[in-house]
């Protein structure tokens, strides 16, 4: 292991587990164990798996205009977002290009934000550059974050405080698990019903040895965290995403709240706003996210090139593996407009073939969030 790579707090219990490790945004991490990546996938999906994901930046922003502060910088409503809720947001640029894609908690006394590991630094430089002087941007060094996953998650989780159970999707609270001072919010990057747990450091080993007793449980590594998320059509920032790439281009609309867009109360005003508003009021892209179905057995990898049927080159493949729950090759990539309508065939060439594709809609499973 090269010697600058960050560990987790959990990095000693992956080795001891037999997590096979590899260099990711800084860390040394796991990307798969003994089970294997499809064994991991399909366990997630039946049962509950356990992810350390303590690599991503956990962040905190004090004071009373904490809210406003970082409305300014997404275009995401943040001032209405009620105590013990989470949101999903978007850091843009003055272009209209996504920063980061980030989670938004307001517990009550502060914002706890989650940022992406391979951007922790550029972000929490973006913050300090752009938040005024009444609002206090706290980066959290000493917590974990652990994902729990699957249709016995909250069963599991329930066993360690009955209080878990009665959360629904985006829910977030602080509560005490085993005796640990936990954030608790339930929500996930699989598509299934789940929590994300922000533990003191000092305490994540304890507390993941007590899930991993549990016999529905199992570590699941990187490799499975990709097949899961891309299967539930979700974004990988840097991949999917990124600072080329608008909103609307990336077919996250839905994630523009209505309070910011033209005809809402606190319309713009966040970096970008003008280009990502006249995109959509006017739906003039030339390019869009879309999901991908592989027709042949053979997965059609990132930087896959795409084709129409008088083979002219209309875009690219972002992200792509074989979808282990869907039982064929899943990709998500852009298409020019005009193929980016559901249903159209295109041909992605892997190895000098041409391989078809579908265009379809996300997410290709079934999500299974917990709404009440």
């Amino acid at each position: 292991m090269s010697q600058d790579l960050l560990k987790t707090p959990l990095h000693a219990l992956h080795i001891e587990m037999g997590g096979k490790m590899v260099p990711f945004a800084g860390y040394d991490m796991p990307v798969q164990y003994a089970l294997g990546v499809r064994k991991e996938h399909i366990h997630c999906r039946e049962h509950a798996g356990l992810f350390d994901v303590s690599h991503m930046g956990q962040l905190r922003l004090h004071g009373e205009n904490a809210a406003k502060a970082l409305e300014a910088l997404v275009p995401v409503d943040i001032i209405d977002l009620p105590e013990g809720k989470q949101r999903y947001a978007l850091f843009t640029n003055e272009q209209g290009g996504l920063m980061d894609d980030l989670m938004v908690t307001n517990f009550g006394d502060h914002l706890f934000v989650v940022v992406n590991a391979a951007c922790k630094e550029q972000d929490i430089a973006h913050l300090r550059a752009n938040l005024p002087a009444d609002v206090e941007l706290e980066a959290i060094e000493d917590r974990a974050l652990l994902a729990l996953q699957g249709p016995e998650a909250a069963a599991v989780l329930a066993t360690l405080n009955p209080a878990v159970a009665d959360m629904v999707f985006m829910d977030a609270a602080k509560m005490d698990l085993a005796g640990i001072e936990c954030l608790v919010s339930r929500s996930g990057y699989t598509g299934e019903d789940g929590y994300e747990i922000s533990v003191p450091a000092d305490k994540a080993e304890e507390f993941a040895r007590r899930l991993l007793l549990k016999e529905e449980v199992e570590w699941i590594g990187l490799g499975a965290r990709d097949s899961l998320r891309l299967e539930c059509g979700l974004c990988l920032y840097g991949h999917d995403i990124d600072t080329t790439t608008t909103p609307v281009e990336g077919s996250l609309l839905w994630a523009i709240s209505k309070p910011r867009r033209a005809d809402g109360e606190r319309a713009g005003g966040f970096p970008g706003a003008e280009i990502i508003l006249e995109q959509i009021a006017t739906k003039d892209v030339s390019r869009k996210r879309v999901g991908l179905l592989g027709s042949s057995k053979a997965p059609v990898r990132e930087g896959a090139v795409l084709f129409d049927a008088d083979d002219n080159e209309i875009g690219v493949v972002t992200s792509g593996t074989f979808g282990p729950t869907k039982g064929q090759p899943v990709a998500m990539g852009y298409v020019s407009t005009a193929n980016a309508v559901i249903g159209t065939e295109v041909f992605a060439e892997v190895r000098g073939k041409k391989l078809p594709m579908t265009v379809e809609k996300m997410p290709f499973v079934p999500q299974r969030y917990y709404r009440g």
